[in-house]
């Protein structure tokens, strides 16, 4: 929790714990205090964690190992397609989600090691074409899996996707408390997203001073010196690739879940290039960063749909550019002056983490 108590900057230098209780109790009240502006803002957060499981996925990927991928969007549509397969009406199976949404996991991991093993001696700008291609095949190939036998019902899509039962109850349908009072469907899924981030960043946080992730580090430093002191670049390679796309197959089986409904162009490659952006403009190689650039980037879209539209009918009494297109303009230029001005992301990751870094981090001092 350090780089995230680093995260509240007035705060986290001078008193890390009352940052990460500070930050705890904003993860927890921030449904409450968007439901006052409408129940819109509260489902924007449930997306928002949903890209933040994109962020530290893709983060491990391209910050850790330094592998560039821009076809990462692949694994988070295997896993809400494998949702769709066996929790909805299209093959008629109704599989409980505890074993839905680990299969989800499984099958993205699978699809990682797939793109890890052509790509092993592949760097740099080769690497990012070969991840795009893989991305884009994974599409073409949900949109046209419909014929002669139909898969995946192509730009169709697939609907009536089981909603997340956790307990016995149904995440999908409001509580009701007394008969005045009862819970919005939207916080439940927004509770349950926020456990598996909580998860995801605990996981993370222990796999980053581990062997596994000081190794990562020696390889996205240098690949050579990694290979002469013994690091198994090729195995390291396939394991960043299975993990991080485990972290998006987990994902897309929840973007599923709580959609609803699955369609190809729901996993473009402007996704990705979103998703690789988050990352970036946080801080490669940060998890405070990853979360910070998913939680701006995935808001993003809902501000300008609520202010640029009445700002530009006001000023010149027509929309001149489109929300998206506004959207897409804002990001290009975000990243040129990231580039420029801060090169390592809004929140840049420290240096390579080591067992005494960590033991110092900790207060235990030799």
């Amino acid at each position: 929790m350090n780089e995230l108590a680093l995260a509240v900057p007035w705060l986290g230098k001078r008193n890390p714990q009352a940052a990460r209780w500070l930050i705890i109790a904003l993860a927890l009240a921030a449904p409450m205090i968007a439901i006052l502006f409408g129940r819109t803002w509260v489902r924007v957060l449930d997306f928002a964690l949903l890209y933040i499981m994109l962020a530290l996925g893709l983060n491990l990927v391209v910050g850790f190992a330094g592998l560039l991928d821009l076809g990462y969007i692949a694994f988070y549509a295997v896993g809400a397609y494998t949702f769709a397969f066996l929790a909805s009406p299209h093959f008629d199976l109704h599989l409980p989600f505890y074993i839905v949404l680990p299969l989800s996991a499984g099958f993205a991991a699978m699809a990682g090691i797939t793109l890890g093993f052509p790509v092993l001696r592949l760097r740099g700008d080769y690497l990012a074409i070969v991840t795009l291609g893989f991305g884009e095949i994974v599409r073409i190939f949900l949109n046209n899996l419909n014929y002669p036998v139909n898969i995946t019902n192509g730009p169709q899509g697939i609907n009536s996707l089981d909603p997340i039962i956790l307990f016995g109850w149904d995440l999908s349908r409001n509580i009701q408390v007394t008969e005045e009072l009862s819970i919005n469907s939207l916080f439940l899924y927004y509770y349950a997203f926020l456990a598996c981030v909580a998860g995801s960043i605990l996981f993370i946080q222990r796999l980053q001073i581990s062997r596994v992730g000081r190794a990562w580090a020696a390889m996205r430093d240098d690949e050579l010196a990694a290979k002469a002191i013994g690091i198994n670049t090729r195995n390291m390679k396939l394991l960043a690739f299975s993990l991080g796309a485990t972290f998006g197959g987990v994902s897309g089986g929840l973007f599923g879940s709580f959609q609803g409904f699955v369609s190809p162009e729901s996993f473009s490659l402007m996704e990705s290039i979103a998703v690789l952006t988050m990352v970036v403009f946080g801080g490669m190689g940060n998890i405070a960063g990853a979360i910070v650039g998913a939680l701006i980037l995935s808001a993003l879209p809902e501000i300008l749909r609520h202010l640029a539209v009445p700002m530009q009918q006001t000023l010149f009494g027509k929309v001149l550019l489109d929300p998206e297109v506004l959207r897409m303009l804002l990001l290009s230029l975000a990243m040129i002056l990231m580039m420029l001005l801060r090169p390592a992301g809004l929140i840049p990751a420290n240096a390579r983490y080591s067992h005494i870094e960590h033991l110092k981090s900790q207060g235990v001092t030799r």
